[in-house]
């Protein structure tokens, strides 16, 4: 039996991306007004506060998407609602070991106390209330680190094919 299982992820924006939004959408409307009263050079700042708002508000909003597709585990990122890139496309049976963030099996990985340095992606919501999991696979040789918002369902459908490589804890 091979799952074909989607998961979405949103993250969680950062606390001043709103604030800032804001700003630039103010700034904005402040430049387009000073130029229809004052000087028409003002509507090119008005022009360059919209595109800055454009971008912050596109930048600000990540979400990602697991895939598992038989052996294949795979993650998207979505940016601005409307962008999608595959980021990454791994093979399971290179999985090393997948558990949650403070257990013993992946404390070697760990930023504060760890003895083994990897690349690390993090792909989370950045959710207090949300445990994530640490992925630790071989990516073209090479070990790399995952940082997952995982649930139950996606734990037991790779423990599975992989039951010693999965804690659940």
């Amino acid at each position: 039996m091979n799952p074909e299982m989607t998961k979405h992820v949103s993250r969680k924006s950062k606390p001043m991306s709103k604030f800032y939004t804001r700003l630039l959408l103010f700034l904005s409307v402040m430049f387009i007004l000073m130029g229809i009263a004052l000087d028409r050079g003002m509507l090119l700042l008005s022009m360059l506060s919209v595109l800055l708002y454009w971008y912050s508000s596109y930048e600000s909003s990540t979400d990602y998407e697991y895939h598992l597709s038989g052996r294949i585990f795979a993650v998207d990122v979505i940016k601005g609602k409307q962008r999608r890139k595959r980021v990454q496309e791994l093979d399971l049976d290179q999985l090393e070991v997948i558990a949650p963030n403070w257990h013993d099996a992946v404390g070697k990985y760990r930023k504060k106390g760890g003895t083994v340095k990897l690349k690390k992606y993090d792909y989370t919501s950045y959710d207090d209330d949300i445990p994530f999991y640490t992925m630790i696979i071989s990516d073209e040789g090479k070990k790399i680190k995952l940082l997952l918002d995982l649930d139950e369902e996606w734990l037991r459908a790779i423990k599975r094919k992989y039951p010693s490589k999965v804690v659940m804890e």
